[in-house]
């Protein structure tokens, strides 16, 4: 059975949402010297739920027994990946893949999501089908750069993540996602513009209050943004993506969000403790239909923590000669996605 990314390291309970955020309106947010809602501090996604549905689940809202189940599941993978290992096993055998390792630092939530005092199986609201509405043309560019994103022949080929460029998944986003860990998002403000400082590979989104697009030639990766308030809603609309960050990989989550995109959101503080987050993504060439998400920040009182990304760019030289020397040898190099223990599930 495939549980979408159903790993925790403990389950707990689940528990009612603030009154104000359930009722979605009625709150009145904190606000800065200039008047504005004030969003500063850091604020966390982490959650079992994920941008698409689990053929599990059919509906997008859960029931409360559904969700425990799942909180459940997630525990007792938790508990089995956390177990020692046996110094006595030795080396994997040939062929065996040894997963992954040194899980303390996974830490992709232990809840289910909840939204509008909703339990959701999904962060896309449409199509109701909870998936993403991409066009043949579409499906076709993002499964071809799967099947390449782990070819061996230059630096340039390596995928993005991996070259420590962009966060895993979409932290960064747009859509801001979460991912198998640092979830954590830092919010700045100015009256000018709001940075939101993204734990995972340190990326930082400028959204620039009352800004003008750049000319199309500036390609960013985390795409070019501008901002406008709407009421006590800041509204964030974003463009300009580049090539290289269409893949968003994260462990059993590809997603295509293409160059061409253009992605709005919605931040809205519905409690002291809770900021309703909503997306729309848009390209008539790439999807069927605007396709629509939400999902809840919760105000954390942790801090934000340096990533240290260094792996995978002390590792390139070892991965290429390693792969000159298998074409010596007469043999291939195995294409494969990131994998993890949800693959299995």
């Amino acid at each position: 059975m495939i549980r979408f990314l159903c790993l925790t390291a403990s389950c707990l309970c689940l528990v009612a949402a603030p009154a104000a955020a359930q009722a979605g309106g009625g709150y009145e947010p904190p606000r800065t010297a200039w008047g504005k809602p004030d969003f500063q501090g850091v604020w966390t996604n982490a959650s079992l739920t994920r941008l698409e549905r689990v053929p599990e689940f059919k509906e997008l809202v859960l029931t409360p027994e559904q969700a425990l189940d799942w909180e459940k599941e997630a525990a007792s993978i938790a508990a089995e990946d956390s177990a020692a290992t046996d110094p006595s096993e030795g080396a994997p055998e040939a062929g065996k893949d040894p997963e992954g390792y040194n899980y303390f630092w996974i830490d992709p939530g232990t809840r289910v999501g909840k939204v509008k005092g909703e339990l959701r199986s999904s962060w896309i609201t449409d199509p109701p089908n909870g998936r993403v509405p991409y066009k043949p043309a579409a499906r076709s560019a993002m499964m071809k750069a799967v099947s390449t994103f782990n070819s061996y022949d230059n630096p340039e080929e390596r995928i993005a993540n991996e070259r420590c460029i962009v966060g895993f998944g979409s932290t960064g986003g747009p859509p801001m996602l979460n991912a198998l860990y640092n979830n954590h998002h830092q919010f700045i403000q100015t009256p000018d513009a709001v940075a939101i400082n993204i734990e995972m590979i340190h990326d930082t989104r400028i959204l620039r209050i009352g800004g003008q697009y750049r000319p199309e030639a500036l390609k960013q990766y985390l795409g070019d943004t501008i901002a406008w308030w709407d009421g006590d809603t800041l509204v964030a609309e974003t463009k300009g993506f580049k090539p290289l960050d269409a893949l968003r990989v994260d462990f059993g989550l590809f997603l295509w969000v293409s160059p061409e995109s253009k992605v709005t959101e919605r931040f809205t503080l519905t409690g002291p403790e809770e900021m309703h987050y909503e997306f729309t993504v848009e390209d008539p060439d790439a999807y069927t239909q605007p396709w629509k998400g939400e999902l809840t920040f919760r105000r954390s009182n942790e801090r934000i923590h340096e990533y240290a990304c260094h792996e995978g760019n002390y590792s390139t030289q070892n991965i290429f000669v390693g792969a000159r020397q298998m074409e010596r040898e007469g043999r291939k190099a195995a294409v494969t996605a990131p994998r993890s223990r949800i693959d299995r599930q």
